[in-house]
């Protein structure tokens, strides 16, 4: 995969101690949203810092929290049909309370 080398380094850079290959289409998804995100999110530090109105900046985050909102329904949904059902169906139960514990975190 194209990816892999970018996968190393932001694993490297935030710590995580396990991985999970993904398919070029699902990368492709995923990279695709938090670009869009990314690109909101200048948007509106570009409305802040030429003093738009308050109701604007609101509608514009408003729009970027349904967006990250969308980028994790999406992420949830591939880690609950792969890593979760590979890993239950290996008889690790841990992978459960795990899953839980996200979906409260998602669910603030």
């Amino acid at each position: 995969m194209s990816h892999t080398k970018e996968n190393i380094k932001a694993v490297e850079k935030c710590n995580c101690t396990r991985t999970k290959e993904r398919t070029d289409e699902e990368y492709k998804s995923l990279i695709n949203r938090l670009n869009r995100i990314e690109g909101q999110i200048r948007g509106i530090k570009g409305m802040v810092e030429k003093n738009a109105y308050c109701i604007d900046i609101l509608t514009q985050s408003s729009a970027v929290s349904a967006a990250l909102s969308a980028f994790n329904k999406e992420l949830l949904s591939e880690h609950i049909k792969t890593c979760v059902a590979n890993d239950i169906r290996a008889g690790n139960d841990e992978t459960i309370d795990e899953l839980l514990s996200a979906l409260q975190k998602l669910m603030k």
